[in-house]
């Protein structure tokens, strides 16, 4: 069974996934990509965006170091480095969220983001090329954002005096994920404490009862907070990546207790996200089930799903219990039913709560080609990992 999901998920990765978006994304005249492509491809803003800049390059260089040595990934990879080399950084530093076609600034996020994204660009292109300048750029921008997530002013975010002190779990899983790609380039202590580090950010933003890990975590006892919409929220999504973080981490940073918080979570994500009526799970939740702040919070979205199958195939390879493999049947089943374009290729992102799809579009200002081709790869790999 297992084989079979592989050997889908290699078919649709290489065949429709990577050819759509290397057709219509690559902007050859001013370089970089178009990430808002509708149904055929077709553009409908061609402003670039630097979060899926950034990933499309992590991308490209990630199948040309692990898929295929086909050298038009690699020079895709150039075509979107190149562009944010030369317009993405302020002078601070600092990375836009979204520029014109040509290069020139729109619009400045105030978040580190997009600067992630950017630096594990950096780095998988420096595996493809050697170029000593990418790794050293990589590492550099690897601290400043280390440094903006401790201090949001630095990205002219001031303190508010009724802002409480809370973790993000977004923080946590930005900074695991980096620390994963260094240490696999270069081994530093630091890196690994910055793993320790998330590990135990995982754990305060663990509800243990529930098996979550809600969305924000109070850095001090508040129950005003507690009882305010910020304090209930809950993202299945970001719950279940947050998951396998942990699970890779565990290759550098050994911790007794996180393996069985991190298969708990998946679970209890699943169980407590999976809408019982229509299938698929939802955007967000309010943990109470109050009315949330985020009006498409019943909606399914494409990365959850995709999340999910990664995370459900490294659990079951890792674990071999047949529970996993339950859920991957399940969630692979909605997803395929609800996401993928068998007629132009590509994914979809958006339906609502029945699931029926709400925006033709393949890509936006958020979505681009990261979870889907990440999840497919990732899988694939894994499942042939374990068949050998």
């Amino acid at each position: 069974m297992l084989r079979e999901f592989g050997e889908r998920y290699r078919l649709d990765l290489t065949e429709r996934v990577i050819p759509f978006w290397y057709e219509h994304s690559l902007d050859r005249e001013c370089g970089g990509y178009f990430t808002c492509l509708d149904r055929d491809g077709t553009v409908y803003d061609t402003k670039k965006y630097m979060w899926l800049q950034g990933r499309e390059v992590w991308m490209f260089s990630r199948f040309y170091n692990e898929l295929e040595r086909k050298q038009e990934y690699l020079d895709a990879a150039t075509l979107g480095l190149e562009f944010i080399r030369a317009h993405g950084r302020d002078p601070q530093g600092r990375l836009y969220f979204s520029l014109t076609r040509e290069g020139r600034p729109f619009f400045y996020q105030r978040k580190p983001y997009a600067a992630v994204f950017y630096m594990a660009a950096l780095l998988e292109y420096y595996k493809a090329t050697g170029e000593r300048d990418c790794l050293e750029e990589s590492k550099e921008l690897f601290w400043l954002i280390v440094e903006w997530i401790e201090n949001p002013e630095l990205l002219d975010r001031p303190p508010m005096d009724g802002a409480p002190a809370m973790s993000s779990l977004a923080n946590v899983m930005v900074l695991a994920s980096m620390a994963i790609e260094l240490i696999q380039v270069e081994e530093d202590p630091r890196y690994r404490q910055v793993m320790a580090d998330a590990i135990n950010g995982a754990k305060r933003h663990c509800d243990a009862e529930r098996r979550i890990l809600v969305e924000n975590a109070l850095l001090e006892e508040n129950a005003e907070v507690a009882a305010w919409p910020e304090g209930r929220f809950f993202n299945p999504g970001h719950s279940i990546e947050v998951a396998w973080f942990l699970l890779h981490l565990l290759e550098y940073v050994p911790d007794g207790e996180c393996e069985k918080m991190a298969l708990d979570v998946l679970e209890g994500s699943l169980e407590f996200g999976w809408d019982r009526e229509f299938g698929g799970l939802s955007y967000c939740m309010d943990l109470e089930g109050k009315p949330t702040l985020q009006l498409e919070s019943s909606m399914k979205l494409w990365w959850p799903h995709t999340e999910s199958i990664y995370a459900l195939v490294l659990a079951y390879c890792r674990t071999g219990e047949e529970r996993w493999l339950e859920w991957l049947e399940k969630v692979d089943a909605y997803t395929y039913e609800h996401f993928v374009d068998e007629e132009y290729g590509g994914w979809f992102g958006y339906c609502d709560r029945r699931g029926n799809l709400t925006h033709t579009c393949k890509g936006g200002n958020y979505k681009g080609f990261f979870h889907v081709p990440r999840a497919l790869l990732m899988s694939v790999q894994q499942i042939e990992r374990m068949d050998k």
